[in-house]
């Protein structure tokens, strides 16, 4: 990475801005987000707000490698995305999918908080009878437990899962699940995404043998480069997803996609469909289910509709200190 800008120099580039989503995902309903731009263009730091420091300072440096540094060359121009379903009830599921353009792949989510199992079967079941040429795959978000997992993967398997995302925590978990799905013959290859970007070790779940294939997102990772290099250490097939970003955000996932030697799977990144607005006139959505490579910048009118009041900024621009404090540590 070229040389970090200085504290002031960020403030002095940033506008923090909160976007309403059209559904609740993830427990939310407005995404809040730093926005910089530096001379290489516009780059997002948005690390959910439970997240602290040590975690969140890579999200930081993925904002300044894009607004400072720019993005490797491409191989490919366009990526494929697949659409995303948050855990509504099977009477919403057309009404969601409905503003994706081509849904030729859809990650439904599943487990829930204060859900079941009947409910996600009801969910996937509704997907599959809409688009039953549709490439399906799950996200449990490590919310089952070893058990629940399994019989949560026994019920799902038959509507023909392309794969499952984290379905429990840590990678020992996942190993134990992957094991037993092998094991049973269900034929669900299990991928990771929280034990990739939350472990201080994005390489241990390859080593583990815990996963078929690994999703990974640029912010969490701490920039394009430093997923790229993670994904060429780990040998396994990527799948590149967001963490609901704004249309910056999601052209750095963007670079990412269009920069790995393959691409054998849709990438995680039609997000800003579950957004009612954006920070660009001409946002970063799929056309015909792929997102085109292109410049996306923030338009000023659009940067003051949705500025956040001086309570929340000041609240962004201490975590901004905070996470650049983090960068400068030894070893980071």
């Amino acid at each position: 990475m070229t040389q970090l800008p200085d504290l002031d120099e960020l403030i002095n580039a940033s506008h923090v801005v909160s976007l309403h989503m059209t559904v609740q995902f993830r427990g939310v309903r407005h995404r809040e987000a730093m926005l910089f731009e530096g001379p290489a263009g516009w780059g997002e730091f948005s690390p959910f707000l439970e997240y602290g420091p040590a975690e969140a300072s890579a999200w930081l440096r993925s904002g300044i490698e894009a607004a400072w540094e720019g993005y490797p060359d491409p191989v490919r121009q366009s990526v494929p995305v697949n659409a995303t379903l948050p855990a509504v009830g099977p009477e919403r599921v057309a009404a969601v999918l409905a503003s994706y353009d081509a849904a030729h792949t859809i990650k439904v989510k599943v487990a829930e908080t204060g859900q079941d199992l009947a409910q996600d079967v009801a969910r996937v079941a509704e997907v599959r009878r809409l688009f039953p040429e549709a490439a399906i795959r799950i996200d449990a978000n490590m919310g089952w437990t070893h058990d629940e997992a399994l019989a949560g993967l026994e019920a799902l398997a038959g509507f023909g899962l392309q794969y499952a995302e984290q379905p429990v925590a840590g990678i020992d978990g996942l190993a134990r699940v992957r094991e037993e799905v092998a094991r049973r013959g269900l034929g669900v290859l299990i991928a990771a995404d929280e034990s990739v970007r939350k472990e201080s070790d994005p390489l241990a779940v390859a080593r583990a043998g815990a996963a078929d294939l690994i999703v990974i997102k640029a912010q969490p990772l701490g920039g394009v480069r430093r997923a790229l290099q993670v994904v060429r250490d780990a040998g396994l097939p990527a799948v590149v997803s967001s963490a609901l970003d704004t249309s910056i955000g999601l052209r750095q996932g963007a670079a990412l996609a269009a920069a790995l030697p393959e691409l054998p799977y849709a990438c995680g990144l039609a997000t800003g469909s579950l957004f009612s607005s954006d920070i660009t006139t001409d946002r970063f959505l799929a056309v015909g289910g792929e997102l085109q490579l292109r410049d996306i910048a923030a338009d000023p009118d659009l940067l003051r509709k949705h500025e956040v009041n001086a309570e929340r900024r000041s609240w962004w621009q201490q975590r901004l200190a905070d996470c650049h404090r983090e960068l400068l540590a030894p070893n980071r």
